[in-house]
């Protein structure tokens, strides 16, 4: 996977606040950055929250009893309306700490500048698979489109959590020798002949230096790069040298982690998984980004003076 170098040259505009998650506390986090006059970009779905909309009823969220999961959602939707808050519906691959400001990487290849970042992405990325990590830039990547030059006339599997990745099967087809793709859903699969769709559960990553075999429940296939494209990526591979504890990010009371300048916040930092206590933790996280960036411009301001 590329990683931008501390030093090089800027990619362009440079915001506040990247806040990634479009659940109660990314929301809640995008609300109070607006209201504070802080430029953000709002990384997420616009489809807000799946797992609120599809919730039956919600009783203890403050001042809106016995509300079904869809209306809440709807409320959400119009309050960041209303806010003029857009949502950059582009999945989040890496986010490198770059000294002074983070670069945000998606997984069409964009590359994104903000001098704070708030993690609010929930938990549903799932378990790695054995071999995963330990491959992780060494024939493991979770950004297709990304790193499709590495593999030009290479064989390449593809592992899908949803038929919204077939798009990026039938990108690295162009570029690829051979490419398989594991569909881990069981909707129909869409793609062209050129691509060897294999329905086998994935087991495990195995190789030497570099992933050189991807194990399958009934088979093992050879090859030079492995993609795992999941709805999310767990913190601890998306932030280089975030801490983690339980599968959790650490953060203090003011939703600060180990990382100058980043904060996370809602059911990615641990339970209750609840929605009132993320939408909180939003607003909490928010406030300490705000109070982060202008105690920086006042030592800019006093460097400036000196």
């Amino acid at each position: 996977m590329y990683k931008p170098q501390k030093g090089e040259e800027s990619v362009g505009e440079r915001y506040d606040v990247a806040v990634i998650g479009t659940g109660p506390a990314g929301l809640s986090a995008a609300i109070t950055l607006k209201i504070r006059n802080k430029s953000i970009l709002l990384f997420g779905s616009k489809n807000l929250s799946e797992k609120v909309g599809k919730a039956h009823e919600i009783n203890n969220y403050l001042g809106l009893p016995a509300i079904k999961g869809e209306d809440l959602a709807n409320r959400f939707a119009e309050h960041l309306k209303q806010m003029e808050i857009d949502i950059t519906e582009d999945a989040i691959t890496s986010v490198y700490a770059m000294g002074e400001y983070y670069t945000v990487q998606t997984r069409t290849n964009e590359m994104y500048e903000a001098t704070a970042v708030i993690l609010a992405t929930g938990v549903d990325f799932g378990k790695p698979y054995p071999g995963e990590e330990q491959f992780l830039g060494r024939g493991v990547s979770y950004c297709a489109t990304c790193d499709a030059p590495l593999y030009k006339k290479k064989r390449v599997a593809i592992i899908g959590f949803s038929p919204k990745e077939e798009a990026e099967a039938e990108f690295m087809a162009e570029v690829a020798a051979e490419v398989y793709y594991i569909p881990v859903y069981k909707e129909p699969v869409s793609l062209g002949n050129q691509i060897q769709v294999v329905r086998d559960v994935p087991v495990s990553i195995e190789g030497e230096k570099k992933a050189e075999r991807l194990l399958l429940k009934e088979r093992e296939l050879a090859v030079d790069g492995i993609f795992i494209l999941r709805e999310s990526v767990s913190p601890s591979r998306l932030v280089p040298g975030l801490s983690v504890e339980e599968n959790h990010v650490a953060v203090n009371r003011r939703m600060e982690t180990n990382l100058k300048g980043c904060f996370a916040c809602g059911d990615i930092v641990g339970p209750p998984y609840q929605y009132i206590k993320s939408a909180g933790e939003g607003n909490v996280a928010a406030l300490a980004a705000v109070s982060y960036l202008d105690q920086k411009k006042k030592e800019q301001k006093e460097k400036a003076d000196q």
